[in-house]
């Protein structure tokens, strides 16, 4: 299969004058399960756009708890701090949860190029902004509505990013990633399994009824989905033959 910076939705979105003057600084990287793009308090030296890959903003706390704020695949750019005032480094950790490709650029080259095009600063200034609203929905999400409903909307936002409908995680990881004790993810996991949403074995979750998870899953997935939307242009989801 052919890779290319167009599979990340940020780059295809961009004039193609834009496009190509990026296309050079763009570099082509693996991103392993368990890698850890940037950590806290370390400049950054790389912004990655993934492709294939999604991966986890989390919010590391002194009892060794890292719950996620965020997740990024297709959609988006991990190392947007880059752009924020010249400031390069983050409170937050970027860990690779589904493994696949991204393009990696030297963070001066996308500076540069940020100084000098407009329509790519304007892109991803609504990119930022889209993120915060995923940041602050998800805060919202993981007081106030069951785990039931986290479990449904972290399967649907991985989805949204992932090109299949099997996703590697285990109950453990979700628990760790939704900040919950992992007998409460086993037993939402049980719930969705009984009524034929997702089927689970050795770590891979499979999406059964994915209008079902919609049916059940708290406004949070909606609000999230509606404001990308509005400020982002998404290209159509692709659905290819993988496995976990």
């Amino acid at each position: 299969m052919q890779r290319t910076p167009k599979q990340n939705h940020l780059l295809a979105a961009l004039p193609a004058t834009i496009y190509e003057r990026l296309v050079p600084d763009l570099a082509l990287v693996p991103l392993p399960r368990e890698f850890v793009v940037y950590e806290p308090g370390i400049a950054l030296e790389y912004a990655y756009f993934p492709t294939s890959s999604i991966v986890s903003i989390l919010s590391p706390m002194k009892d060794g708890a890292s719950p996620e704020v965020a997740i990024i695949g297709n959609d988006g750019i991990v190392g947007i701090c880059l752009l924020m005032g010249g400031v390069a480094t983050t409170n937050t950790r970027a860990v690779v949860q589904s493994a696949g490709h991204g393009f990696r650029i030297r963070a001066g080259a996308l500076q540069s190029a940020v100084e000098d095009e407009a329509p790519l600063r304007d892109l991803l200034m609504r990119y930022a902004q889209s993120l915060i609203s995923q940041m602050t929905q998800t805060a919202a999400c993981n007081r106030f509505h069951t785990i039931d409903q986290q479990v449904c909307r972290m399967l649907l936002m991985c989805m949204d990013r992932w090109p299949t409908n099997r996703l590697s995680l285990t109950h453990e990881r979700l628990s760790h990633l939704l900040g919950v004790r992992r007998e409460g993810v086993t037993g939402a996991s049980r719930s969705l399994a009984a009524a034929e949403l997702i089927s689970y074995k050795r770590g891979c979750v499979t999406v059964l009824d994915r209008s079902g998870l919609e049916a059940r899953v708290c406004e949070c997935y909606a609000a999230v989905k509606t404001e990308i939307a509005r400020l982002i242009p998404v290209k159509p989801r692709l659905n290819i033959a993988a496995s976990c």
